[in-house]
């Protein structure tokens, strides 16, 4: 086999652990005597078309490892979502630059654009190889257990979640924090994580696979506040009415749109800050505090899972492993073996690509405001090593000297 170039680049939102996956292509295709250049494409498949791309041949191993190890996209990112056009262009260029593998790291968006530059590669009879590699904070791609990035994102809602619980605890109200998450409720359902005992927040826990009723939101929001003097809830930015449309379309005036017609839910506090108002005026509550998560938990960079880590590591080297001793294109996906140990597959890309995945019913309580210990069994491997513990005082109280009564 004649030695070859490669092309590899991120797309989509940023995350704790996709330097790891990039860093894993890097390194795996230059171990491969059939890999002659290994080009990295800045800023995604916009990129692709301006032909900005660097050459990762050239980077030290010490340097790859040090960013490997550091959040966000290194080579930067694109929320462009191409379509056959798009990716007709896309694939122009891989053709005039002589690459014969496309490597793309990103979520559902860009596993469509791995199939349709593939498909294109084939009607046009050109020699080219194309993976799409696994990454969203989201944890909706289908056909995965997990996705690298959701985890780290996951350990940080977690933690910040038992902070919200501890701070409302030394001083009771209301405290309501809003999740990234417009389809798929895992990273809010992670908020549950956080708790230690009984009485611990998250005391409700919204998600976008049930429907919302504002007025039974503010009965629940009512009976945890009775129960236990104060209440902390987690709220996913995609929550819904019966007819599916969103609950800051509902609530709020003003709506901002995306560059595809779809309301503007994450960079922004207005959902949290309308809810907030619902308990405000409706239940009387007078201490009621709102919190938007955002782009926090993409990229914290003192938050970051060791499992997330090296299975982001380890899908971008199998990514090269499929693409160099297999016969065929497709997205690397994780399955789980065992209480905890994982394999990796290659499935066809028009089993994953432009799917979403979703929250399975076993994963959410009857009640709908909670999860299952089915989903903290789910969860908790994949938090990694190192979680912080939370602890409380034991109630030893002294009798009371002018007030016995």
């Amino acid at each position: 086999m004649s030695a070859c170039k490669i092309l590899v680049a991120q797309g989509g939102g940023p995350t704790a652990v996709i330097n790891q996956s990039m860093v894993g292509v890097v390194l795996e295709a230059r171990r491969s005597r059939a890999v002659d250049l290994v080009y990295g494409a800045r800023h995604g498949v916009r990129g692709i078309v301006s032909e900005d791309f660097v050459d990762l041949t050239q980077e030290t191993s010490h340097n790859l490892e040090l960013v490997a190890s550091t959040p966000s996209s290194a080579l930067g990112s694109t929320r462009d979502k191409p379509d056959a056009a798009y990716c007709h262009k896309i694939f122009k260029v891989l053709q005039a630059h002589g690459i014969s593998h496309f490597f793309y790291i990103g979520g559902n968006d860009s596993s469509d654009t791995v199939r349709i530059v593939a498909e294109e590669a084939a009607a046009a009879g050109y020699p080219l190889r194309c993976i799409h590699i696994p990454k969203t904070i989201d944890n909706d791609l289908v056909g995965n257990d997990h996705t690298p990035g959701f985890p780290s994102a996951a350990r940080f809602v977690a933690q910040a979640f038992a902070g919200a619980n501890l701070d409302n605890a030394a001083l009771p109200g209301v405290y309501l924090g809003v999740v990234m998450g417009r389809h798929a409720g895992f990273l809010t359902a992670a908020s549950a994580l956080g708790k230690k005992f009984a009485d611990d927040g998250p005391h409700l826990i919204y998600l976008p696979e049930r429907v919302f009723e504002t007025e039974r939101f503010l009965a629940d929001v009512k009976a945890m506040y009775e129960r236990h003097g104060r209440c902390v809830v987690a709220v996913s930015e995609g929550i819904h009415d019966a007819s599916g449309a969103p609950m800051l379309a509902q609530l709020a005036r003003d709506l901002e749109r995306d560059d595809h017609g779809n309301v503007q839910l994450s960079g922004t506090g207005a959902l949290a800050d309308l809810l907030c108002e619902e308990i405000k005026s409706k239940l009387g509550i007078k201490r009621v505090r709102g919190d938007t998560f955002g782009y926090l938990q993409r990229s914290f960079i003192g938050c970051v899972s060791d499992v997330d880590q090296r299975e982001a590591r380890e899908v971008g080297e199998k990514a090269v492993q499929f693409a160099f001793h297999g016969d065929r294109d497709g997205s690397v996906a994780i399955k789980r073996t065992g209480f905890y140990s994982v394999d990796y597959e290659l499935l066809p890309l028009a089993a994953v690509a432009g799917k979403t995945r979703v929250m399975e019913d076993e994963f959410i309580a009857a009640c709908g405001t909670d999860v299952t210990d089915a989903f903290r069994l789910y969860l908790r491997p994949l938090l990694g090593s190192g979680m912080p513990d939370a602890f409380r005082l034991r109630p030893n109280p002294v009798a009371k000297v002018l007030n016995p009564g």
